[in-house]
């Protein structure tokens, strides 16, 4: 207007063509009213319209971006697939092999290596403390640790599936990591950490992602009540210098934890044993559908050659598992609980009578 010079509109194909069109539609210059002194609703109703056009025009394209980045990643993995080869993996294996390409680093030369998705569902005083850093000591092995503890990862299923995605995609830092040449990733996970309240959708997600888990279970529920009840005393009084350990590594350690005798009480006790029971039979079958291997404490304990079938289940070679946990309960039942006699009396005859008899030797 009023002989100004025209501005000049970019060429075709050039960076700055749909800048120039949000500009245009921006500017006085774009718009002619005749009587904006008659119709000033009119006016702004215009310029109201053409800023929303203008706005919905510059989500679009930045949405598009967007798209396009998280397209670029997912063609970048299944490439990665397609140059690695599976001659050798099974047709009934295929679904939980896996070659993740971590966003925090590169695999480099180990980019090939299949990687098997895997998780240990257990429950407190179970053993899976131990048997984890047996699991960590192979050179091909990360388990990374109880994460569901913090409430926060597990407070709805959201949050859960945002966190098993990163430890699967080996973006999951901490002392278990392996990097480059993990062949088997997963995590410690207790029952009562989101998993039974999530048991379906968690179910779906490990089918779906080729997930196996690896359920570890104490067949004496009265030994796993002793070292509870143990725990918890020591998580208020902090007999090792102040500090709470769920977990020793010298008998010195071991020897003053397991000072403490606790009293059952024994009116409650059987039905006490009994929610347990159920509660874990449940989980297990809600969880069926998983591929699993299931293990005992116990078996372990006694014939330490078990983990080599966890070790055939993860399809990682097979090598020697050491672990610096020194167990705490090493004594008979009868000298671990202060009132013995009552609970011996209240055991004897039902059903949970095996509970009262030495199940494995030190």
């Amino acid at each position: 207007m009023g002989g100004s010079k025209a501005e000049e509109k970019p060429a075709a194909g050039g960076g700055g063509g749909e800048d120039w069109w949000c500009y245009q539609f921006g500017t006085k210059d774009a718009l002619i009213v005749k009587s904006s002194k008659k119709s000033p609703l009119a006016l702004r109703m215009v310029v109201f319209a053409m800023t929303m056009i203008c706005g919905i025009f510059i989500c679009t394209m930045c949405m598009k971006q967007l798209g396009s980045d998280s397209l670029s990643r997912i063609v970048k993995i299944e490439v990665a697939e397609q140059l690695c080869n599976k001659s050798a993996i099974l047709p009934s294996e295929v679904h939980f092999v896996h070659y993740p390409q971590p966003i925090t680093y590169s695999r480099s030369e180990c980019k090939c290596t299949p990687v098997r998705f895997f998780a240990i569902i257990s429950s407190q005083r179970s053993g899976s403390g131990w048997f984890e850093t047996l699991l960590n000591s192979h050179m091909n092995v990360s388990s990374n640790g109880e994460i569901f503890s913090s409430k926060e990862r597990r407070s709805n299923i959201s949050s859960i599936t945002k966190t098993l995605d990163k430890v699967y995609n080996l973006d999951w830092n901490s002392s278990a990591s392996k990097n480059e040449c993990t062949a088997a990733v997963g995590l410690k996970w207790m029952l009562n950490q989101g998993l039974v309240a999530n048991h379906a959708d968690i179910a779906d997600y490990f089918n779906r992602r080729g997930v196996s888990a690896i359920f570890l279970f104490r067949r004496n529920l009265l030994r796993q009540l002793v070292s509870q009840l143990a725990n918890n005393h020591d998580r208020y009084l902090k007999q090792l210098n102040g500090t709470h350990k769920a977990h020793v590594h010298t008998a010195y350690e071991a020897s003053i934890l397991a000072r403490y005798k606790p009293i059952l009480n024994t009116t409650s006790l059987i039905q006490s044993l009994k929610q347990v029971d159920d509660y874990t039979r449940d989980a297990l079958e809600n969880l069926k559908s998983i591929n699993h291997i299931t293990i005992y404490y116990e078996d372990l304990i006694r014939n330490r050659t078990k983990l080599l079938d966890v070790l055939d289940f993860l399809k990682v070679p097979r090598s020697k598992l050491v672990s610096r946990h020194v167990k705490i309960h090493t004594k008979p039942l009868s000298e671990q609980i202060e009132n013995w006699d009552e609970v011996y009396n209240a055991l004897n005859g039902t059903q949970y009578e095996s509970f009262l008899n030495a199940d494995y030797r030190i």
